[in-house]
């Protein structure tokens, strides 16, 4: 299994493309679509690093994975479908992150909350043969209801679910989020030994440290500030709702989530052939 990350600083995403040295098939995990909200601006710079390295390297892209309906950016995972026929695969349960937030953008009785958006919904289990890489889909919801965490070999692509042990995990006050679910999922990742390797989604760099893409099991049950191995449950989910009710909405939350559950495509265009995002006020976030 050869891994490569792709840093997006204005999001502080992680993209991970990954592939099997000898059939050159590959995955790539979580693309970024770079989005203005001042201007309403969409370009694809983050997806052309990843389709240099792809073609580099003469790899054929498989599968498009996405571990949840992000929050914090918009999806690439159109602009690499178009590019290299890859399908697009998320959890099974974003049919239910669908429903939920149907009704905040009011998108009316003829979105389908089926996941038809996307070529393939994965569940607990399933698996994705991709050359000699076994991709196994772990629902590891708490997040969001429909968070995948995708185990290849010793490495597990966790999604939000885990940031680097000094900043924590995941906020669990969005609609469908639970604390006690989030602890739940991430038990069953600090079931796996301690070798195992835990390749993020975000790095934040607190205290402008130099980027973290990759720490351990081992290392996240020793020292994750906000849930370790010693940490109860009923502990962190006072925390996370003390801590949630701190923080803000992320900047790209209305424009990523309204796209994202498209499986990343926008609206469709509207008579004068513009395409249009909807800002819900006092929906999301008021109290």
């Amino acid at each position: 299994m050869r891994l490569q990350h792709f840093f997006d600083a204005r999001t502080s995403t992680l993209t991970w493309a990954v592939h099997d040295a000898d059939s050159r098939r590959a995955i790539v995990i979580d693309p970024v679509a770079d989005f203005d909200p001042k201007s309403g601006r969409l370009w694809f710079e983050s997806c052309e690093a990843v389709a240099r390295h792809l073609e580099a390297h003469g790899l054929e892209l498989a599968h498009v994975l996405e571990t949840h309906a992000h929050a914090d950016h918009l999806s690439g995972a159109p602009w690499l479908k178009h590019r290299f026929g890859a399908p697009v695969a998320i959890g099974a349960h974003i049919t239910d992150v669908q429903a939920l937030f149907r009704d905040v953008f009011n998108l009316g009785p003829d979105f389908p909350v089926d996941g038809s958006q996307f070529d393939r919904l994965l569940a607990d289990g399933d698996v994705l043969e991709v050359g000699s890489l076994r991709v196994e889909a772990l629902h590891t919801p708490g997040h969001t209801p429909a968070c995948l965490t995708y185990r290849i070999g010793d490495a597990l692509f966790v999604g939000d679910t885990l940031f680097a042990p000094d900043h924590g995990t995941a906020r669990c006050d969005f609609p469908g989020g639970s604390a006690e679910t989030l602890y739940d999922s991430i038990q069953r990742l600090y079931a796996f030994p301690d070798a195992t390797r835990v390749m993020l989604c975000h790095d934040y760099q607190p205290g402008g440290r130099a980027l973290v893409a990759e720490t351990t099991i081992g290392a996240q049950k020793r020292g994750n500030v906000q849930l370790d191995a010693r940490t109860s449950k009923p502990a962190y989910a006072a925390f996370r709702r003390r801590r949630d009710a701190e923080l803000d909405m992320p900047v790209l939350i209305l424009p990523s989530v309204q796209v994202n559950i498209r499986a990343g495509d926008l609206p469709p265009p509207e008579s004068n052939g513009v395409r249009y995002l909807k800002l819900p006020i006092n929906r999301l976030g008021a109290g």
